[in-house]
């Protein structure tokens, strides 16, 4: 495997393997005091919190996972269950192999709708949920990313057919990252999102697993039981995003009933790329505030 493929960076803190039935999973640790639990999404890695991570850890424990989802380093078993349910047990794994009880869930476009088959399945174990643009509804996956439902076809053949995202120009057509972020993503983290799946034939083999997730009767029922979570959440929806509409995380942030709804100026789905400052302040700032909130209709920030 290409070394940047391995690559992670540094600002991301400690790096950690886990044991767990699946198999061995990467984490990463920085700061110390509340935990924060990092949930990336499909063929990105714990990279993507890299920026964000660094203006957090002086006052929380931040926690990134490096998950299977075609951008990872270390592969998991052969027979690990990685579909829909697989994959929520697979961050309940990873939080009680990190000894902890109750944490605070930040999930970004796929991982955004993990995160809510946790809050809504699993509330007990979600102190406080952060979710950035990301799948909701029948949104899932975005139109412009539905190719994806045939990785477990094409798997085989994926070196050949996308050997062109080798040049790094072509990464930025509209189906890879052209819609996800404003600006071009700095080539060592890119690389290490586009890199291992071309690379390694058990990555790819993981990769085909997780298309089974993409079930939008799934979605929508863990979407109409949200209402049923009443611990404090942060929607930090990218106004300039192209693939999770802004409307959507407006109707997100209303079937919370504790929610607040913060807009990210200047982003697209990346808004951990494009502006993490932006993003790293209001999470810092919601986490901050007292877990009493009142609660009730969602509170709106520009």
């Amino acid at each position: 495997m290409h070394d940047k493929a391995r690559w992670r960076d540094p600002a991301l803190g400690t790096r950690r393997e886990l044991d767990l039935p699946q198999g061995r999973l990467c984490c990463f640790e920085a700061g110390a005091g509340e935990p924060v639990v990092f949930v990336h999404g499909y063929f990105v890695n714990a990279n993507i919190w890299r920026k964000v991570i660094p203006r957090l850890a002086p006052d929380f424990r931040c926690l990134a996972l490096d998950l299977p989802f075609g951008s990872h380093a270390l592969p998991m078993e052969p027979g690990a269950d990685l579909g829909g349910a697989g994959q929520v047990q697979l961050v309940l794994d990873a939080i009680d192999a990190l000894g902890l009880e109750e944490v605070t869930l930040v999930g970004m476009d796929t991982g955004g709708a993990i995160c809510q088959f946790v809050a809504t399945q699993r509330p007990e174990r979600v102190a406080r949920l952060v979710l950035t643009s990301c799948d909701y509804r029948d949104n899932f996956p975005p139109r412009i990313f539905s190719y994806l439902k045939l990785l477990p076809v094409l798997a085989p053949l994926v070196p050949v057919l996308f050997a062109p995202l080798r040049i790094r120009a072509l990464r930025r057509a509209p189906y890879i990252h052209g819609r996800l972020s404003v600006r071009p993503i700095d080539r060592p983290a890119e690389d290490s999102y586009v890199l291992p799946v071309l690379e390694d034939r058990r990555v790819r083999a993981d990769a085909a697993k997780l298309m089974a997730i993409f079930d939008k009767a799934r979605l929508n029922e863990a979407a109409d039981r949200l209402a049923g979570f009443d611990r404090p959440a942060l929607v930090a929806w990218s106004r300039e995003d192209r693939c999770f509409p802004p409307a959507h995380g407006q109707r997100l942030a209303s079937e919370l009933p504790d929610a607040r709804l913060e807009w990210i100026e200047g982003a697209r789905a990346f808004s951990m790329e494009d502006e993490p400052e932006r993003l790293a302040g209001a999470i810092a700032g919601f986490l901050r505030e007292p877990r009493e909130a009142p609660r009730g209709v969602a509170r709106v920030r520009s």
